[in-house]
């Protein structure tokens, strides 16, 4: 990337719609100011990582830099301006974002894909872009050395400036914040809820009743009692009954933790606080090797099975040894099927199992994968196109089948339950025909729906952007909130 350039940037659409600001922002009224432009989608794990690279340049030169987000969006669910808005709150996305309509900006600027970030110098020249993750420390001089450079010519000026945030105007009305994921106990009354927004476990019952509270509900990677323990918008989880352990994927924190509810405590199981690019196929130390988002977990035996969504991995670890290694997926992003450690994934985001093959949502192929289990275990495709830009919702069998964005599965039943995210709406399939039909959703019903479980004939569903958990009886499809309620989360 150059510093020096003589080609204009191109302007901002000032009738697009704008949020996290009052008012639209025009590159011309912020010369004198380093402007970096983020495209992103809220779908893309890649993108997500990038804002924390932002949250760090937007403190070290909030005096001379403007961050803008440009939302051009994968999926059709993403270009409601709503539902953007949910992910600025879920995401915690603190500077002004253009809902970038049609790709026009993206086309203007010849963005090829996400995320990318662009640089416009204090005269409004396009200085340069990078396309991927993992540059921060390249933005982070190219920012310094302009600034150097202007403030020598004297052609920047110094100033904070504030934006009207969308977290300014929300009103906390729910005792939950986008929950991820949910487990329903089977050998007892517990619910457990991961309340990501709110950075923490909640344990209920079956009634709504609030048993407890696990973390702090500050950001953090902190072990402890569950008074002390800090997390990071924590997902999906798997329970050991008999040992009374709670596993969570903890994805932001690039860990596995471990609740020990005999003690009350809370430990780091896996991963190292860092985010890695790929896991190995040879086995590592749990503790001392970086894992990239694992985003839900399942157990069997003695063996935790875990989806990486930043990687595009499945990776299990031996609760014996811990150690932990790949067991399906060569880290690229694709939907390749065979043998497992040639297949390719596509951020998997959701992990069940029938006992005989592990069901992955493989949520940017908006289809179903299956991971046979034992000695040379294979990948198949069971529902969807298995294509990455291939999503939409309609019912059939197999590669007929067309899903948006769906980030939870769960079998029961002797069927495979699917969250279909995007679409909002819950979906059954056969795991055998992979024949695939709508049980019940729509916008009314459920706003991205994420995550499920069930108990004998109850579907609990976590409504994402509802801020709820829904009960369905599967006997007469009747759909009714969990009203939860104690003191505990006032």
């Amino acid at each position: 990337m150059t510093l020096i350039s003589s080609i204009h940037a191109p302007e901002l659409p000032q009738n697009y719609p704008w949020l996290n600001t009052d008012h639209p922002l025009s590159l011309a009224q912020l010369k004198g100011r380093v402007v970096l432009l983020d495209f992103w989608t809220y779908c893309c794990i890649n993108c997500l990582h990038i804002l924390h690279d932002l949250k760090y340049l937007e403190q070290k030169y909030q005096r001379y830099l403007t961050v803008i987000g440009i939302h051009s969006a994968k999926f059709d669910q993403e270009q409601e301006v709503e539902n953007i808005r949910q992910a600025i709150l879920r995401y915690d996305v603190e500077h002004p974002v253009l809902v970038d309509q049609n790709f026009q900006v993206w086309q203007q600027y010849t963005v090829r894909g996400w995320p990318t970030l662009v640089v416009i110098d204090p005269k409004g020249y396009y200085v340069g872009s990078i396309a991927g993750e993992g540059n921060l420390g390249i933005i982070d001089e190219i920012i310094g050395n302009l600034i150097q450079q202007h403030q020598a010519s004297q052609t920047i000026h110094s100033k904070t400036l504030k934006f009207t945030l969308e977290k300014y105007k929300y009103k906390k009305i729910k005792p939950l914040l986008f929950p991820g994921k949910i487990l329903a106990d089977q050998h007892s009354n517990r619910l457990f809820i991961a309340d990501s927004g709110h950075h923490r476990l909640v344990v209920a019952n079956a009634q709504g009743k609030i048993l407890k509270k696990i973390g702090t509900g500050e950001i953090g990677l902190k072990d402890g009692t569950f008074n002390q323990a800090q997390f990071s918008a924590p997902q999906g989880m798997t329970f050991d009954a008999k040992q009374q352990i709670l596993y969570v994927a903890d994805p932001e924190n690039h860990t596995l933790r471990a609740i020990d509810f005999h003690q009350e405590i809370v430990t780091t199981l896996a991963g190292t606080g860092q985010q890695s690019d790929l896991l190995l196929t040879h086995p590592q130390n749990a503790l001392n090797t970086a894992l990239n988002s694992p985003w839900d977990v399942e157990k069997v035996g003695n063996k935790l099975f875990f989806v990486l969504a930043g990687s595009h991995q499945i990776g299990v670890l031996n609760l014996k040894t811990q150690l932990f290694q790949v067991y399906a997926g060569r880290g690229a992003e694709s939907c390749v099927d065979g043998n497992a450690l040639e297949a390719a994934f596509a951020q998997p985001s959701g992990i069940t199992t029938n006992g005989i093959e592990l069901f992955i949502a493989d949520s940017e192929t908006s289809c179903i994968r299956a991971v046979s289990l034992g000695k040379n275990p294979q990948v198949r495709t069971v529902c969807g196109s298995g294509e990455l830009f291939k999503f939409g919702d309609r019912d059939g069998q197999s590669f007929e089948v067309r899903l948006q964005h769906c980030l939870g599965v769960e079998y029961g039943n002797h069927s495979l339950w699917i969250a279909d995210t995007y679409n909002h709406k819950i979906k059954q399939v056969d795991v055998k025909t992979g024949v695939c039909q709508t049980i019940m959703g729509n916008t009314e019903m459920f706003a991205e729906p994420s995550g499920l479980s069930i108990k004998e004939s109850i579907l609990y569903i976590a409504d994402t952007n509802h801020h709820e958990i829904k009960q369905v009886d599967l006997n007469n499809l009747t759909v009714k909130t969990l009203l939860l309620y104690d003191t505990l989360l006032e």
